[in-house]
Protein backbone atom coordinates (compact mmCIF):
# COMPACT_ATOMS: atom_id res chain seq x y z
CA UNK A 1 0.00 0.00 0.00
CA UNK A 2 1.12 3.40 -1.23
CA UNK A 3 2.56 5.77 1.60
CA UNK A 4 1.09 9.41 0.82
CA UNK A 5 2.98 12.68 2.11
CA UNK A 6 2.80 16.53 0.66
CA UNK A 7 6.35 18.25 -0.68
CA UNK A 8 6.46 21.62 -1.24
CA UNK A 9 8.86 23.99 -3.12
CA UNK A 10 10.19 24.73 -6.86
CA UNK A 11 13.22 22.83 -5.87
CA UNK A 12 11.64 19.52 -4.69
CA UNK A 13 8.80 19.23 -6.58
CA UNK A 14 11.08 19.66 -9.79
CA UNK A 15 13.53 17.01 -8.78
CA UNK A 16 10.52 14.38 -7.78
CA UNK A 17 9.71 14.74 -11.68
CA UNK A 18 12.68 14.44 -13.24
CA UNK A 19 14.18 11.54 -10.99
CA UNK A 20 11.26 9.65 -10.08
CA UNK A 21 7.86 11.21 -11.77
CA UNK A 22 5.95 7.77 -11.75
CA UNK A 23 6.07 8.60 -8.14
CA UNK A 24 4.34 11.48 -8.54
CA UNK A 25 0.31 11.17 -8.11
CA UNK A 26 -0.83 14.61 -8.11
CA UNK A 27 0.78 18.39 -9.06
CA UNK A 28 -1.03 21.12 -6.71
CA UNK A 29 -0.28 24.90 -8.16
CA UNK A 30 -1.24 28.13 -7.25
CA UNK A 31 -3.68 30.10 -9.96
CA UNK A 32 -2.37 33.27 -9.66
CA UNK A 33 1.09 32.67 -10.21
CA UNK A 34 2.16 32.27 -14.64
CA UNK A 35 5.53 33.24 -14.47
CA UNK A 36 8.94 31.44 -16.51
CA UNK A 37 9.57 29.20 -13.37
CA UNK A 38 6.03 27.80 -12.97
CA UNK A 39 5.32 27.35 -16.62
CA UNK A 40 8.94 25.39 -16.97
CA UNK A 41 7.15 23.65 -13.99
CA UNK A 42 4.15 23.21 -15.71
CA UNK A 43 5.56 22.10 -19.17
CA UNK A 44 7.70 19.08 -16.71
CA UNK A 45 4.46 17.61 -15.45
CA UNK A 46 2.69 17.47 -18.84
CA UNK A 47 5.80 16.00 -20.45
CA UNK A 48 5.94 13.12 -17.16
CA UNK A 49 2.16 12.78 -17.84
CA UNK A 50 1.20 14.02 -14.06
CA UNK A 51 -1.65 15.48 -13.61
CA UNK A 52 -1.96 19.48 -12.69
CA UNK A 53 -4.31 20.90 -10.43
CA UNK A 54 -5.30 24.41 -9.99
CA UNK A 55 -6.01 26.01 -6.51
CA UNK A 56 -5.96 29.39 -4.90
CA UNK A 57 -2.98 30.20 -2.22
CA UNK A 58 -5.27 29.57 0.65
CA UNK A 59 -5.65 25.91 0.18
CA UNK A 60 -1.99 25.55 -0.63
CA UNK A 61 -1.45 27.87 2.39
CA UNK A 62 -3.75 25.45 4.57
CA UNK A 63 -1.91 22.33 2.68
CA UNK A 64 1.27 23.12 3.89
CA UNK A 65 0.66 24.22 7.31
CA UNK A 66 2.83 27.46 7.48
CA UNK A 67 5.62 25.82 5.60
CA UNK A 68 6.71 28.43 2.55
CA UNK A 69 5.47 26.33 -0.39
CA UNK A 70 6.16 28.89 -3.47
CA UNK A 71 2.85 27.93 -5.10
CA UNK A 72 3.68 24.49 -5.81
CA UNK A 73 3.13 21.59 -4.09
CA UNK A 74 2.93 17.72 -4.67
CA UNK A 75 1.19 14.34 -3.45
CA UNK A 76 4.06 11.81 -3.70
CA UNK A 77 4.50 8.05 -2.98
CA UNK A 78 7.10 8.07 -0.13
CA UNK A 79 7.39 4.28 -0.21
CA UNK A 80 9.58 3.98 -3.79
CA UNK A 81 13.04 4.79 -2.20
CA UNK A 82 16.01 2.77 -1.68
CA UNK A 83 14.99 0.56 1.46
CA UNK A 84 18.09 -2.01 2.27
CA UNK A 85 21.82 -0.78 2.26
CA UNK A 86 22.81 -3.85 0.18
CA UNK A 87 21.12 -2.77 -2.54
CA UNK A 88 23.11 0.36 -2.59
CA UNK A 89 26.85 -1.47 -2.00
CA UNK A 90 26.49 -4.33 -4.85
CA UNK A 91 26.16 -1.79 -7.14
CA UNK A 92 29.41 0.35 -6.44
CA UNK A 93 32.27 0.61 -8.67
CA UNK A 94 34.42 2.25 -6.19
CA UNK A 95 34.91 2.33 -2.36
CA UNK A 96 31.96 3.07 -0.70
CA UNK A 97 31.40 6.58 0.84
CA UNK A 98 28.67 6.52 3.42
CA UNK A 99 27.43 9.45 6.11
CA UNK A 100 25.87 8.19 8.80
CA UNK A 101 23.51 10.76 10.97
CA UNK A 102 22.74 9.47 14.53
CA UNK A 103 19.97 11.28 15.94
CA UNK A 104 19.71 14.64 13.78
CA UNK A 105 15.99 15.71 14.49
CA UNK A 106 16.08 19.35 13.05
CA UNK A 107 14.98 18.53 9.72
CA UNK A 108 16.72 21.68 8.55
CA UNK A 109 19.84 20.37 9.15
CA UNK A 110 19.39 16.85 7.76
CA UNK A 111 18.31 18.76 4.50
CA UNK A 112 21.26 20.48 4.83
CA UNK A 113 23.04 17.40 5.40
CA UNK A 114 22.05 15.69 1.91
CA UNK A 115 22.63 18.46 -0.17
CA UNK A 116 26.34 17.95 1.27
CA UNK A 117 25.95 14.31 0.63
CA UNK A 118 24.76 15.22 -3.10
CA UNK A 119 27.56 17.17 -3.53
CA UNK A 120 30.48 15.10 -2.58
CA UNK A 121 28.97 12.01 -4.29
CA UNK A 122 27.97 9.97 -1.07
CA UNK A 123 26.53 6.91 -1.75
CA UNK A 124 24.14 6.47 0.87
CA UNK A 125 22.96 8.49 4.15
CA UNK A 126 21.95 6.08 6.87
CA UNK A 127 19.65 7.44 9.99
CA UNK A 128 17.84 5.50 13.09
CA UNK A 129 14.58 4.93 13.01
CA UNK A 130 13.69 6.15 16.26
CA UNK A 131 15.22 9.45 17.39
CA UNK A 132 15.74 11.07 13.80
CA UNK A 133 13.82 13.25 11.88
CA UNK A 134 12.99 11.31 8.93
CA UNK A 135 12.36 12.55 5.46
CA UNK A 136 9.43 15.07 5.61
CA UNK A 137 8.24 18.12 3.15
CA UNK A 138 10.82 20.50 5.02
CA UNK A 139 13.57 18.33 4.21
CA UNK A 140 12.81 17.80 0.93
CA UNK A 141 12.60 21.51 0.79
CA UNK A 142 15.63 22.25 2.24
CA UNK A 143 17.26 19.61 0.18
CA UNK A 144 17.12 21.16 -2.95
CA UNK A 145 16.30 17.84 -4.75
CA UNK A 146 18.99 15.82 -3.10
CA UNK A 147 16.73 13.80 -0.90
CA UNK A 148 15.38 12.06 -4.82
CA UNK A 149 19.58 12.06 -5.75
CA UNK A 150 20.83 10.58 -2.36
CA UNK A 151 19.56 6.89 -0.85
CA UNK A 152 17.67 7.48 2.70
CA UNK A 153 18.29 4.79 4.33
CA UNK A 154 16.96 4.38 7.93
CA UNK A 155 17.73 1.38 10.41
CA UNK A 156 16.63 -0.14 13.86
CA UNK A 157 19.85 -0.64 15.14
CA UNK A 158 22.57 1.62 14.38
CA UNK A 159 25.03 0.32 16.16
CA UNK A 160 24.15 -2.98 14.74
CA UNK A 161 24.54 -1.19 10.97
CA UNK A 162 27.89 0.17 12.02
CA UNK A 163 29.13 -3.40 12.23
CA UNK A 164 28.04 -4.57 9.81
CA UNK A 165 29.78 -1.91 7.59
CA UNK A 166 32.77 -2.84 9.39
CA UNK A 167 32.08 -6.73 8.30
CA UNK A 168 32.10 -5.21 4.63
CA UNK A 169 35.27 -3.56 5.07
CA UNK A 170 34.11 -0.14 5.55
CA UNK A 171 35.84 1.75 8.11
CA UNK A 172 33.82 3.88 10.43
CA UNK A 173 35.15 6.98 11.64
CA UNK A 174 32.96 9.62 13.91
CA UNK A 175 33.47 13.13 13.98
CA UNK A 176 33.89 14.35 18.50
CA UNK A 177 35.59 17.50 19.64
CA UNK A 178 37.71 15.55 22.26
CA UNK A 179 39.84 12.99 19.67
CA UNK A 180 43.30 13.31 19.45
CA UNK A 181 43.95 12.99 15.99
CA UNK A 182 42.35 15.86 13.64
CA UNK A 183 41.30 15.85 10.03
CA UNK A 184 44.69 17.05 8.93
CA UNK A 185 46.25 13.63 10.03
CA UNK A 186 44.04 11.20 9.56
CA UNK A 187 44.69 9.21 6.22
CA UNK A 188 42.02 6.65 4.64
CA UNK A 189 41.24 6.30 0.73
CA UNK A 190 39.55 2.97 0.99
CA UNK A 191 35.93 2.81 1.92
CA UNK A 192 34.57 4.82 4.50
CA UNK A 193 31.66 5.79 6.70
CA UNK A 194 31.38 9.09 8.58
CA UNK A 195 29.66 8.99 11.62
CA UNK A 196 28.49 12.55 12.49
CA UNK A 197 25.88 13.39 16.13
CA UNK A 198 23.40 16.06 16.76
CA UNK A 199 24.69 19.28 17.16
CA UNK A 200 25.03 19.81 20.57
CA UNK A 201 24.72 16.22 22.19
CA UNK A 202 27.27 14.59 19.56
CA UNK A 203 27.59 10.97 19.28
CA UNK A 204 25.85 8.57 21.35
CA UNK A 205 27.91 6.60 23.61
CA UNK A 206 27.50 3.16 21.96
CA UNK A 207 27.78 4.94 17.97
CA UNK A 208 31.01 6.34 19.48
CA UNK A 209 31.97 2.82 20.74
CA UNK A 210 31.46 1.09 18.14
CA UNK A 211 33.66 3.36 15.51
CA UNK A 212 36.43 2.26 14.37
CA UNK A 213 38.28 5.86 15.37
CA UNK A 214 37.60 9.44 15.96
CA UNK A 215 38.40 12.72 14.06
CA UNK A 216 38.16 15.78 15.12
CA UNK A 217 37.91 19.00 12.71
CA UNK A 218 40.75 21.88 14.18
CA UNK A 219 39.15 25.02 14.83
CA UNK A 220 40.73 28.38 14.74
CA UNK A 221 38.38 30.59 15.94
CA UNK A 222 36.14 30.77 19.08
CA UNK A 223 33.59 29.21 19.01
CA UNK A 224 33.18 25.69 19.85
CA UNK A 225 31.26 23.31 17.19
CA UNK A 226 30.34 23.29 13.59
CA UNK A 227 26.61 22.82 12.50
CA UNK A 228 26.55 19.38 11.40
CA UNK A 229 26.08 20.11 7.85
CA UNK A 230 28.95 21.76 7.85
CA UNK A 231 31.10 19.54 9.25
CA UNK A 232 29.53 17.06 6.99
CA UNK A 233 30.78 18.87 4.10
CA UNK A 234 34.27 19.03 5.73
CA UNK A 235 34.73 15.59 6.02
CA UNK A 236 33.26 14.49 2.72
CA UNK A 237 35.39 16.71 0.94
CA UNK A 238 38.46 15.68 2.57
CA UNK A 239 37.79 12.11 1.51
CA UNK A 240 37.18 13.17 -2.20
CA UNK A 241 40.41 15.00 -1.83
CA UNK A 242 42.60 12.22 -0.92
CA UNK A 243 41.03 9.90 -3.58
CA UNK A 244 41.46 12.54 -5.81
CA UNK A 245 45.25 12.78 -4.97
CA UNK A 246 45.89 8.77 -5.24
CA UNK A 247 43.97 8.52 -8.33
CA UNK A 248 43.78 11.51 -10.44
CA UNK A 249 41.55 11.64 -13.76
Amino acid sequence: MAELRLIYGFHAVTSRLRQNASGVLELYVQSQRNDPRMRDLLKLAEEQGVRVITVDVARLNGMAGGTRHQGVAARVDATRRVQHLSDVLDTLTEPPLLLVLDGIQDPHNLGACLRSADAFGVHAVIAPKDRAVGLNATVEKVACGAAETVPYITVTNLARTLRELQEANIWVVGTAGEATQDLHQFKHTGGIAWVLGAEGEGLRRLTRDTCDELVRIPMQGSVESLNVSVSAGICLFETRRQRAAVNPL
